[in-house]
């Protein structure tokens, strides 16, 4: 009865083919969920949601100047991918990760690539994520992106692209590692026998590279955060339990003689490694944004001095940049002489007057974006967007073309969805996370974001998305492979 009435319509199905057959990777799952009564089926989306309420896993939203903490919605069906596809994906990732980094170590130091003429200079330099106080900068080991969420979508040719790149502080991560506790127990049996790849270890991924940048080898790591009115202090706090270091603000931390120090019971102790998560501009007050009070003033300093390592590096925010975003195919070819294994969406940068043209001809068909905006914020979708809006958005551009990109609307795929009493095909994105230590890991999945207002392709959470376990399967894996358990 779930899927009595669904329907692909026109968009790529991640469970059903183009002919409605149920896809390999989701045969098993099918049928658990056709041996379950409706009553059944919703009563486990409801424990399901109940257990997340439970942990503490919201995020808060902002309206009328109030922050207000809401459960993430989550969605019992999982988005379920192929490991040999997986395979490919992670390859991708590595690849563009990579890439990006060494860009990242060049336009801050002998900048070959804006001497090339690869990239245009004036792009690079009047991004808003670029930090002239990192010019000269070199990170412990040369690694400046430690951390970094990719979101993927796939369009209705079946062929996977990267929408965005977030590499200053991305979140979600803990999202999914909750996520996936309660998709345990929500479909054991169903879990066990698909052979689902781990994710449980991320934490421990994540402290090993903390402990490998570190510049001493017995080193003490933290978690900076913002504060509990961050909308991922969720997130801050559950990471830094699982990787066993301790939870700080800014008023816990001081500068002396070029160290880092955290006030304890016992009073000071040396930090020789942050995990910081929050952006640039409120790291270090002597630095950047002077009135910040959620730094430390001197942290530039003692990192600058070999006394200190942070993850992310600061300044990795113009790679951040959509703008810049759209010269990673380019990155790829120079830096590592090799093709795009993961394509770019097709994508017009404003700044150049041929592609404003084009786009200010052809907004309604288009999907336009602030360059350097997140959550889904000031995005206009031409096809949606009535005339006025369209005028108006046509005068930001005329007015700072530079702050815009466009790109043309993608089909995003979709996946089947609890809505009321049965399962309707909603936009889904992901969102894998990779860290960069002396390795590069790629986390099996990710967050895959859902769309749930019927037809809407934005997925973000500020903007009323939801969530579902993303599950890389390896059906043919042999007895010995290691699953999470139940």
């Amino acid at each position: 009865m779930l899927f009595e009435k669904y329907k692909t319509e026109s968009f790529f199905d991640e469970m059903f083919d183009e002919n409605g057959d149920v896809r390999s990777e989701y045969e098993l799952l099918k049928r658990r969920l056709a041996g379950m009564s409706e009553k059944e089926i919703f009563q486990r989306q409801a424990a399901a949601d109940t257990a997340l309420k439970s942990q503490g896993i919201t995020f808060s939203v902002y309206r009328d100047g109030q922050g207000v903490d809401q459960t993430f919605p989550f969605d019992i069906v999982p988005r379920i991918i192929a490991g040999a596809e997986w395979d490919h994906i992670a390859d991708g990732l590595r690849q563009r990760i990579r890439a990006l980094n060494l860009f990242l170590g060049d336009v801050y130091n002998e900048q070959k690539i804006l001497n090339a003429g690869v990239i245009p200079r004036d792009l690079v330099e009047g991004s808003p994520g670029f930090r002239k106080a990192c010019i000269g900068l070199r990170p412990p080991k040369d690694i400046w992106c430690h951390v970094t969420g990719v979101d993927l979508i796939r369009h209705s040719d079946g062929q996977v692209y990267v929408l965005e790149d977030n590499l200053r502080v991305p979140s979600g991560v803990g999202y999914v590692l909750g996520n996936r506790e309660v998709m345990k127990r929500t479909f054991p049996a169903v879990f066990e026998a698909q052979k689902v790849r781990p994710i449980i270890d991320y934490p421990l991924y994540l402290r090993g590279m903390l402990n490998w940048i570190a510049p001493h080898p017995n080193a003490t790591a933290a978690v900076l955060t913002p504060g509990v009115y961050n909308s991922a202090y969720f997130e801050h706090s559950f990471l830094a339990q699982q990787m066993g270091v301790q939870l700080v603000e800014g008023r816990d931390l001081a500068v002396v003689d070029d160290r880092l120090l955290m006030r304890t019971t016992r009073g000071f102790q040396q930090l020789h490694v942050l995990y910081r998560r929050i952006d640039d501009d409120y790291l270090d007050p002597d630095v950047f944004r002077e009135e910040s009070v959620l730094g430390v003033p001197g942290i530039i300093k003692a990192y600058r001095a070999g006394n200190l390592a942070l993850a992310n590096a600061p300044g990795t925010g113009v790679a951040d940049d959509k703008v810049i975003y759209a010269y990673v195919p380019e990155m790829i070819r120079y830096y590592l002489g090799e093709e795009p294994l993961l394509p770019n969406v097709p994508t017009y940068v404003c700044a150049e007057e041929k592609h404003l043209v084009y786009v200010l001809e052809n907004m309604k068909d288009l999907v336009v974006k602030p360059a350097n905006e997140s959550g889904g914020y000031g995005i206009l979708i031409g096809p949606a967007a009535s005339r006025a809006e369209i005028q108006a958005y046509c005068e930001k551009l005329k007015q700072n073309p530079r702050g815009f990109i466009a790109q043309p609307v993608m089909s995003l795929s979709r996946v089947p969805t609890l809505i009321r009493k049965h399962a309707e095909g909603r936009h889904v994105d992901l969102r894998p996370f990779v860290i960069y230590g002396e390795e590069i890991y790629v986390m099996p999945g990710g967050l895959s974001r859902v769309a749930l207002k019927k037809g809407s392709l934005i997925v973000n959470s500020s903007q009323g998305g939801g969530s579902k376990d993303t599950w890389v399967v390896d059906r043919n894996a042999p007895e010995t492979f290691q699953s999470e358990g139940n």
